[in-house]
């Protein structure tokens, strides 16, 4: 069996005020494998998000056990959270890209690589497998949400990361455009061994799983093991 590339074990998080303190994940585990492609339900406000943001290194883990590429992540060093980050691909419901910048631009701020002629031709053979080799010059205002998407999953992917994240990445599409953006990603992924964490509301997209996990109450009680 692989090393896990995502093991957590009792996560518990708090969200706090002033007036009140919330748990929002009440003792969450779960292990995910180099290749798998977890999608992550639940209602909204079960925790779902939080937990994607905490796996990211976004947000600081506060009790139990979360390990990402190996690395503690509870009660971690700011410069720790910056380097795991670093190796893992985001993919946002609003796409996130740069209005000033091209599409081969937009995906180019992924890679830290010194060569400027390598970063335009890993920009443009990523464009180009998803489908945008005739997009590499346009602006997002000339895209289309589902192309706009495709970008997102471009730049995600682009450093070959043994991680992504996807938070709601259909939220914004119609429905022929948010299947064919996750089943880019699911090849993609599977293609160069990355794990897939995938948080939606989009039931029609479940079949794309390895695992199917649900969330209630900042619980997982379904698909965990």
């Amino acid at each position: 069996m692989p090393q896990p590339v995502v093991a957590i074990e009792q996560l518990v998080h708090r969200y706090e005020s002033a007036a009140s303190e919330r748990p929002v994940l009440g003792g969450v585990s779960l292990v995910i494998y180099p290749g798998e492609i977890v999608v992550l339900t639940g209602p909204s406000g079960c925790g779902k998000t939080t937990l994607l943001t905490l796996v990211g290194a976004l947000r600081s883990a506060q009790t139990g056990s979360l390990q990402v590429f190996g690395k503690q992540l509870v009660a971690a060093a700011p410069g720790a959270l910056v380097a795991i980050r670093r190796r893992i691909g985001y993919i946002f419901q609003a796409h996130n890209l740069l209005s000033f910048l091209s599409a081969r631009q937009n995906v180019q701020m992924a890679l830290e690589l010194h060569s400027t002629e390598m970063l335009a031709e890993r920009s443009a053979a990523m464009l180009t497998a998803v489908g945008l080799a005739d997009k590499l010059a346009a602006y997002p205002e000339n895209l289309s949400g589902g192309q706009k998407q495709r970008v997102a999953i471009a730049r995600a992917l682009v450093n070959r990361p043994p991680l992504v994240l996807a938070d709601e990445p259909t939220a914004s599409l119609d429905s022929a455009s948010g299947r064919a953006a996750v089943e880019l990603l699911r090849d993609l992924a599977r293609e160069q061994g990355t794990a897939v964490l995938l948080v939606t509301h989009d039931s029609r997209i479940h079949d794309i799983a390895d695992r199917l996990v649900r969330m209630e109450d900042g619980l997982i009680v379904g698909g965990g093991a």
